[in-house]
């Protein structure tokens, strides 16, 4: 019997930001390659890896939207999670087998000023299961061998820290952090500053930077959708940039910038919405003023615009 091959589906050049609601047990990976698959898309990235037992918020960036993916890797984060005071286990969640078990005599009271000592900078030892990499190999491969590497604590910065529940033994809390920082670890740490020990059972990412959970789609949501309303769901390239400031360029002077070229610019630029510095200058969007394209990212310094990424569909011809 002869067989033939079925016809290859087209892959899409296609632009644009999906704000998915990754399920449970799902890692980010897959969940890309899932949501490339639906949008028949040539080129998707994601914005950093959320843990399979964790859920929420996972940004997926098409096309020319992955060049600014990075963005969101720097971004902080804003989580729900929940804590199970009493025990602590080998991995700081649910999955690994509890290394001890210890009486819950904490109150209400007691565990709202705990959290809040851990509002600020803080220093946070990486946990032995993450992906950090230790001579080009991942701490958990270390800790499925039982081993146990040394590893450097890091500053972390927790913006805010506010209890939402107490349940005993479980605790929910949201959390607002600058990236690398590890919830498991502060649900631990949370947990060793009551003298109880904890461990993490919930863990779900509510932002992104300025992007939130209201407006994301899980995969059963957008697999039940035809290829229309799906690209209707995609926000612009730009939803990644909405905390820099803008510039709006015209005629010669938005060409000159398609083509990589420094420009001066005549008019001062308002900063409201970024920091800037004094040395680095500011990272601003900027757009072509007859019709608003997005041209791409620069950093203003000094009224000087130098240009650092460009979006290579809005060129003009």
């Amino acid at each position: 019997m002869i067989q033939t091959q079925r016809p290859r589906v087209p892959r899409r050049a296609l632009d644009g930001v999906l704000l998915l609601d990754k399920p449970l047990g799902l890692s980010s990976n897959d969940a890309l390659i899932c949501a490339k698959r639906l949008y028949l898309a040539k080129k998707a990235g994601h914005t950093g890896t959320l843990d399979p037992l964790a859920s929420g918020l996972l940004p997926l960036c098409f096309g020319e939207a992955t060049k600014f993916s990075q963005d969101l890797l720097d971004a902080d984060k804003t989580y729900e999670a929940t804590l199970r005071l009493g025990i602590r286990t080998a991995t700081g969640d649910a999955e690994g087998e509890a290394l001890e078990t210890r009486c819950v005599n904490v109150d209400d009271a007691a565990i709202r000023a705990v959290c809040q000592r851990f509002i600020g900078e803080i220093e946070q030892v990486p946990p032995m299961y993450s992906a950090l990499k230790r001579d080009g190999k991942p701490l958990y491969e270390y800790a499925r061998a039982g081993e146990v590497v040394e590893r450097e604590s890091r500053t972390v910065i927790i913006r805010a820290l506010e209890v939402l529940d107490v349940a005993l033994p479980d605790v929910t809390f949201r959390v607002t952090c600058t990236k690398g920082t590890y919830v498991r670890t502060l649900a631990e740490d949370i947990g060793a500053a009551l003298d109880c020990g904890a461990h993490l059972v919930m863990l779900r990412r509510t932002g992104v930077g300025a992007l939130t959970l209201e407006h994301a789609v899980t995969l059963d949501a957008l697999s039940s959708l035809d290829i229309d309303a799906r690209d209707k769901l995609l926000q612009p390239v730009d939803a990644l940039l909405s905390t820099f400031a803008s510039v709006h360029l015209a005629g010669d002077a938005a060409r000159r910038f398609q083509h990589g070229q420094r420009l001066r610019l005549a008019e001062p630029v308002t900063q409201s919405t970024a920091a800037a510095d004094s040395t680095e200058g500011v990272r601003v969007r900027v757009y072509r003023e007859e019709d608003g394209t997005l041209l791409g990212v620069a950093r203003l310094t000094d009224g000087l615009l130098a240009p650092e990424r460009l979006i290579v569909s809005s060129v003009a011809a």
